[in-house]
C-alpha cells in the first residue's frame, strides 16, 4: 500500500507519500480498501501538532474516508469482505488502505457515491449532534449558521432546513452567500460587507437567534452571542478563525442562555446507539435528497498537497475530496 506519512509535526509540506507493509486486521478491525478522502479542519491542526488528539510519530493523517472492506479482523459480524462503508477513524485516510476500528465504520446505502460518503460522517454526524442533540432544535426556531459555506456550515443549513427551522447563514463573500441561498437558507449574511449584529437584529425582528451555530471562533462568536435570543443555545463547533475566544460570564446570564460545546468524535465513542440512531436518519435524509455533501473540489491523491493549500486558503466552499484511481 501506498500512505501520505507524516514524520514530524511541521504541517502539511512535510508529507511525504510513501510505500508501506499493507496491514492485516486484528481483532474489532477491518481493512478497507480506500476509494475516496476528504479533508476536515482537523486534518490540517493535527499535523501541526495545534489538536487534542495527538497520535504518536509516524501516522498516517486523514479522518475520514470512503471505500470497500477487504479484510475482516476476529469478532466483526456486521461488515463482510466487500461491503462499502464509509469511515471516520481519526487517522488513515490519506492513503490506498487503512485498518480500522469496525465501530467507527458504517456500511452505505447503494444510493451513495463514495465522493459522497467520504464528506459526509464528520460534518453531518457533527452536525446533526450539534442541532438535533445538543441544542433539541424544534420545528420554527430560526438558527444562525456562521461560516455557512464551509463544509459543517453547509451540513448545518441543509439538516436545519430538513428539521423545519428558519436558517439564517453568514459567510464573508456574495459567491458563498449565493451557494447557502441554493441550499435553502432564509436568509444571509455577508459579514464582510455588513455588520454582524446589525443584520441579525434586523432579520429576527430584535429577537435574536435560537439557536447560534459556531465553527468559526474568534470576535465574531462575541459579536453572535450578543444578539443570542432569550433561552437561546450557543453551539461551539470549532475555531477556524484561529483564536479561541474568551466570552464574558455576564452574557449568558444576562440572556439566560447556554453556550454548549460540540464533540462529535468522544460523543460516539461513549454514545454508540444514539450516534447510530443519528447516523440512520441522516442516511433516510440523504436517500429523500433533503441532504448532499457540497464538494466544490475533487483531487487525486496525490495532490494532497494542494488540496491543504485550497482549504487553508478559506476559500473553499463546502468540502474538498481525494480520489484513489
Amino acid at each position: 500500500m501506498h500512505a501520505w506519512i507524516c514524520e514530524a509535526l511541521d504541517g502539511p509540506d512535510a508529507l511525504q507519500w510513501k510505500e508501506q507493509a499493507t496491514p492485516e486486521p486484528g481483532k474489532g478491525e477491518v481493512r478497507v480498501a480506500i476509494k475516496a478522502a476528504s479533508l476536515n479542519f482537523p486534518d490540517l491542526l493535527i499535523v501541526q501538532g495545534k489538536y487534542q488528539m495527538k497520535p504518536p510519530l509516524p501516522f498516517v493523517p486523514g479522518a475520514e474516508f470512503a471505500g470497500v472492506v477487504e479484510a475482516v479482523g476476529d469478532g466483526v459480524k456486521h461488515l463482510a469482505v466487500g461491503t462499502q462503508v464509509a469511515g471516520f477513524a481519526g487517522t488513515g485516510g490519506f492513503g490506498t488502505h487503512v485498518v480500522a476500528p469496525a465501530f467507527t465504520l458504517m456500511p452505505l446505502p447503494p444510493v451513495f457515491s463514495f465522493g459522497d460518503a467520504a464528506a459526509f460522517l464528520c460534518t453531518y454526524g457533527t452536525t446533526y449532534h450539534a442541532l438535533m442533540d445538543r441544542a433539541a432544535l424544534k420545528a420554527g426556531e430560526t438558527v444562525l449558521v456562521l461560516g455557512a459555506a464551509g463544509g459543517v456550515g453547509t451540513a448545518a443549513i441543509q439538516i436545519a432546513k430538513a428539521a423545519g427551522a428558519k436558517v439564517i447563514a453568514a459567510a464573508s463573500t456574495d459567491d458563498k452567500c449565493a451557494l447557502c441561498t441554493a441550499l435553502g437558507a432564509d436568509a444571509t449574511i455577508n459579514y464582510s460587507k455588513q455588520n454582524l449584529r446589525d443584520a441579525i437584529k434586523t432579520l429576527t425582528e430584535g429577537t435574536g437567534p435560537d439557536v447560534i451555530y459556531d465553527p468559526v471562533g474568534g470576535e465574531m462568536t462575541e459579536q453572535a452571542f450578543r444578539s443570542i435570543a432569550w433561552r437561546g443555545r450557543h453551539l461551539i463547533i470549532g475555531f477556524a478563525n484561529g483564536p479561541i475566544p474568551a466570552l464574558p460570564l455576564n452574557l449568558p446570564l444576562l440572556k439566560g442562555a447556554s453556550v454548549m460545546g460540540v464533540f462529535w468524535g468522544e460523543f460516539a465513542k461513549r454514545e454508540p446507539q444514539n450516534n447510530a440512531a443519528c447516523l440512520m436518519q441522516l442516511a433516510a435524509w440523504y436517500m429523500e435528497g433533503k441532504i448532499k455533501p457540497v464538494v466544490e473540489h475533487t483531487l487525486p491523491m496525490s495532490q494532497l498537497k494542494q488540496a491543504f493549500a485550497l482549504m487553508g486558503s478559506r476559500q473553499v466552499r463546502g468540502k474538498v475530496v481525494l480520489l484513489n484511481e
